[in-house]
């Protein structure tokens, strides 16, 4: 069950210099990475030209997502977010508290696309 079952408190990493992504797992169809970030830290402007992105806020009370095109919307714990293949993402904490989210991509192996 180890690669069926995942304990996301204990996964969970945080550095005060850089937003730390950790994998959770990755299948030959998807795969899950977990963005945990301090105040303050945002993931950077990227897209995906090959795969979608779905995004699970499980943590965090003030975050703005960057949804291309200079469009931002705030997000916070208990929304989920929907990155189709070649749109816009990424996002910012700009809260007090820590901010945790599941990213989870398909197909694999996924392209990333670093924007300024």
């Amino acid at each position: 069950m180890q690669d069926r079952v995942f304990k996301l408190q204990e996964l969970a990493k945080f550095d005060a210099k850089v937003p730390q992504k950790v994998m959770v797992y990755q299948s030959d169809k998807t795969l899950g990475a977990m963005w945990c970030l301090e105040p303050g830290q945002e993931v950077f402007l990227h897209q995906h030209p090959n795969a979608d992105d779905v995004w699970i806020c499980l943590e965090g009370e003030s975050g703005l997502y960057f949804a291309g095109e200079g469009k931002e919307v705030e997000i916070s714990k208990g929304v989920a977010i929907l990155a189709k293949a070649g749109q816009t993402h990424g996002m910012r904490n700009t809260g007090s508290d820590r901010f945790v989210f599941i990213g989870i991509a398909a197909p694999v192996p996924v392209e990333t696309e670093k924007l300024e």
